[in-house]
């Protein structure tokens, strides 16, 4: 809901009118002003701005918009005004579809057989056919005395009343969801604890998820006869005039490395920004270029590619080649040993899934050594390739998706385990979650894994704990041996037993 929006400005008789979303139709024209969103798809008829597209894509890097690009419903203007021409109705377009898919996407959770209950529907008819049985038979057919055998009838229903078992399944989640919450992973339900058991594929968003979200200067590669320090101040100089989000991280790095020391202003003049290309501006009469690989073939100077992986800005002084300063989002230390302990613990496959640009994604994954990666996808496109992945396991298997954007929900509700990440995940994500990692840290999948398995082992303690009293005394209260005591023995005391072995797990 946080990114459907409530109004377009539809340009109409000369004049911009505020209209509801699902009132403009194809070929309308729309002006988006600067911190709105982009109430339906189109594309740029006029105007130049950077889109903020984290909501849709997870990019933390916002995307040039100019005349003649496509733009997506949801995505957030943040500089100039653009004037947009509808291509998609409301109900056709992306926002909408996010909600479509959010909505209709939990229809195909698959749902956990519930033991207690099946059990029970079997179960209880036959012990009390059986009590009745006992009660009858005997003194009709061999003239037993009926006092003393509707008391052992009696006593085989009190051993019968399966407390120990009802109590078992339920009180063994219960404490694994408690021990899950105390090491802040919160689980929506036992049956999600429940997946953690048969989990083959782990798909992982990027952004956020396995990186921290957060861009910065990751590299400065100097040319022969430059170093770090005069490529970074260069870059900071020529930036220095722009709001650009890559210019403000150039500034913030130049700054943490001089000790806070500003940029000298009344030295620069000439500051031109060359769209699509990078800026260019005079430093003490030195001509100084700065931005992407367009705008030094445009200069006709000579440099030398970046194999980083990131945003590169190219820096160049007087027609010669300085350096190149490398900008991405750092991959969190964390995510390493998360990727290494799932496959430890019996993980088949993992996979990112990401709307960042494919090479990118390629190096994300090849640092992580995850199995495969799919960069470039739209929320639409990650639910098939989930459905797609889902295809391939087992029928056993379970697939858990690990993401933190509202992009994110539609494969959060429809994947067997949503794991959303709490500390900087958005409300979306948390919502159409089934399990929230509350530090953020993709490792509480191991200690996930480690509970679920846990809780399993004393679970099934219980279960056969509790049908193999039952069935001892339960033979013996048909014989006449077991006192009205055993009985509330087997009934009562196996259930506290019960209640204690499950308590194992909260200590473990």
């Amino acid at each position: 809901m946080d990114i459907r929006p409530d109004y377009a400005n539809l340009k109409k008789n000369g004049g911009i009118e505020k209209v509801a979303p699902d009132t403009v139709s194809v070929g309308d024209i729309i002006i988006v002003k600067p911190g709105e969103k982009i109430p339906l798809d189109g594309i740029v008829v006029e105007g130049i701005s950077m889109l903020d597209t984290s909501a849709l894509t997870g990019e933390s890097v916002p995307r040039k918009a100019e005349t003649g690009d496509a733009v997506l419903s949801g995505s957030v203007n943040q500089s100039g005004m653009l004037t947009i021409e509808v291509t998609k109705i409301f109900g056709e377009s992306t926002v909408s579809k996010i909600i479509d898919l959010v909505e209709n996407a939990s229809n195909k959770k698959a749902k956990t057989e519930n033991f207690v209950t099946t059990f029970a529907r079997y179960y209880t008819p036959v012990v009390v056919i059986l009590a009745v049985l006992i009660a009858v038979l005997p003194p009709l057919l061999l003239g037993g005395a009926w006092n003393s055998w509707v008391y052992r009838a009696l006593i085989f229903l009190v051993i019968s009343c399966p407390c120990a078992l009802v109590l078992s399944i339920p009180m063994g989640f219960f404490a694994g969801i408690g021990r899950a919450a105390k090491k802040g992973v919160l689980v929506k339900g036992g049956n999600y604890l429940e997946a953690f058991n048969n989990l083959e594929t782990v798909v992982f968003d990027k952004t956020g998820t396995l990186t921290k979200g957060l861009v910065k200067v990751t590299a400065v590669e100097p040319a022969v006869g430059f170093n770090r320090d005069s490529v970074l101040e260069l870059a900071a100089n020529a930036e220095s005039y722009s709001n650009h989000p890559i210019a403000l991280t150039i500034m913030k790095e130049f700054s943490n490395q001089r000790f806070g020391k500003a940029i000298e202003r009344d030295k620069l003049s000439d500051y031109t920004e060359i769209a699509g290309h990078g800026v260019s501006v005079n430093l003490n009469g030195r001509a100084i270029l700065a931005g992407n690989q367009k705008l030094m073939a445009k200069a006709g100077i000579g440099f030398q590619e970046s194999c980083s992986v990131g945003t590169k800005v190219y820096v160049a002084s007087d027609g010669v080649f300085v350096g190149c300063v490398v900008i991405s989002d750092e991959i969190k230390p964390d995510s390493r040993n998360a990727i290494s302990a799932l496959k430890a613990k019996g993980v088949r496959k993992t996979v990112m899934l990401t709307g960042d640009a494919p090479n990118i994604a390629e190096a994300v994954a090849a640092e992580l050594k995850l199995d495969e990666a799919y960069g470039g996808l739209l929320p639409h496109e990650k639910v098939a390739k989930v459905e797609m992945l889902n295809g391939k396991k087992s029928a056993k298997g379970k697939l858990a998706f690990v993401g933190d954007g509202i992009n994110d929900a539609p494969v959060l509700a429809m994947a067997d385990i949503g794991v959303a990440m709490g500390g900087l995940g958005s409300d979306a994500a948390i919502e159409a979650a089934d399990v929230v990692l509350m530090t953020d840290e993709p490792s509480k999948l191991c200690d996930a894994i480690d509970i679920a398995r846990f809780t399993k082992k004393i679970v099934w303690q219980n279960i056969v704990f509790a049908l193999g009293v039952k069935a001892v005394f339960l033979a013996l209260g048909a014989f006449g041996i077991a006192t009205m005591w055993e009985a509330v023995f087997a009934d009562v005391g196996v259930s506290l037993l019960a209640v204690l072995n499950a308590m194992r797990i909260m200590k473990k």
